[in-house]
């Protein structure tokens, strides 16, 4: 239960901080919006602000029942008569300069690199986990340095004894000591010291050869962490370095996603919906807050770099349809680009249940 608090939570926070892009800079080029609101299908609430003159606001706040989205309405986002030659057609988006356009469908994919950006810098300012050799450009910065298993293989010997990642090793100089002593065990049960929320623990392996090829292992992999607190300044630029780091990343990941599709050898069992998403907020909770805002941000950039795309219904998809308009000097009827957004939110609908009810079939596996 706490998983799914956790994941709403974190979604409804990255929803509103995409979604606000998206509005602030329509209110900007004074843009009519005509709603805001946080998930989709039935209202659970909602509320019209009213100006210093007790008259009602043009913009309907409000939450909705299905958590899985959010959505700014945008007047002419989706062109129709009342937004083209209509009394209010001055602030439609369809009327604004295709700059001013492109900023206001880009807007939400800014704020989320910017709140990635603003995570990293809370991190690394008020304190933040890393790896050694990541960031070894800060020792000067470093405390408490110490040995932790990052993963451990499903029904190898360490998961079977009970570890997990997160663990910390205790009573070994360096990952090199402890490989060396599992890779000569030849077999014979070795004993592991590790700590696990400040606890101790104590436990025996026995190690397998048929894990790692000519090797004896325990199914884990290792990292020398370490506690790291930057200058607020130096994490300022050190969280933009990272953000731009983590953006370069995730396309290259996409990219060679969709290679792979297009070769016809992708392996979608890698992809993974709300439930998959789910569960890796719910692991990074249990480690700790900074665990939670790290992937936190990697998720937020993941949105920013997906909604680029230009697919239909996506942002990239309507800024992709702005700058076939700049070319050609005329715009797209109309009754084309609502269908084919249409088409591709319904494609997008159907996708999300497609994982979702993978992750649900591996969940129960």
């Amino acid at each position: 239960m706490l998983t799914i608090i956790v994941f709403l939570i974190v979604l409804a926070v990255l929803i509103f901080v995409h979604e606000l892009g998206h509005f602030l800079f329509a209110k900007l080029f004074g843009i009519r919006v005509d709603a805001f609101k946080i998930g989709f299908g039935p209202k659970i609430f909602a509320w019209t602000p009213k100006d210093k003159d007790g008259k009602k606001g043009e913009t309907e706040y409000g939450l909705n029942l299905i958590p899985f989205g959010g959505y700014v309405k945008i007047f002419g986002e989706n062109p129709d008569v009342e937004s083209t030659i209509g009394v209010d057609s001055k602030r439609s988006l369809a009327h604004k300069s295709k700059w001013q356009q492109v900023l206001v469908l880009s807007g939400g994919v800014l704020f989320n690199v910017l709140f990635a950006w603003v995570l990293y810098i809370g991190l690394f300012s008020h304190g933040v986990t890393a790896t050694a050799d990541g960031f070894s450009k800060y020792a000067g910065y470093f405390s408490n340095q110490r040995i932790m298993i990052t993963d451990v293989l499903k029904d190898s010997p360490a998961a079977q004894a009970g570890l997990k990642s997160g663990d910390v090793i205790t009573g070994a100089q360096s990952i090199t000591d402890i490989q060396n002593t599992i890779s000569t065990s030849k077999g014979v049960a070795i004993p592991i010291h590790y700590e696990r929320s400040g606890v101790s623990f104590d436990t025996e392996i026995i190690p397998k050869q048929d894990i790692v090829p000519d090797k004896y292992a325990i199914g884990i992999a290792m990292s020398d962490v370490v506690d790291m607190k930057l200058p607020f300044f130096v994490a300022v630029w050190e969280g933009g370095h990272y953000t731009a780091v983590m953006l370069k990343e995730t396309v290259t990941g996409l990219y060679g996603f969709f290679t792979q599709i297009f070769q016809g050898h992708a392996n979608f069992s890698e992809i993974s919906g709300p439930v998959g998403i789910a569960g890796v907020v719910g692991d990074a909770a249990r480690l700790g807050i900074t665990y939670l805002l790290m992937i936190t941000a990697l998720i937020s950039i993941n949105l920013a770099i997906i909604n680029l795309i230009p697919f239909p219904a996506l942002d990239g998809g309507r800024i992709f349809f702005v700058i076939i308009e700049s070319i050609i000097r005329r715009p797209i009827p109309a009754k084309f680009t609502n269908m084919v957004n249409l088409v591709g939110f319904s494609l997008l609908m159907l996708l999300m249940v497609i994982v979702t009810y993978k992750d649900v079939v591996k969940l129960f596996k």
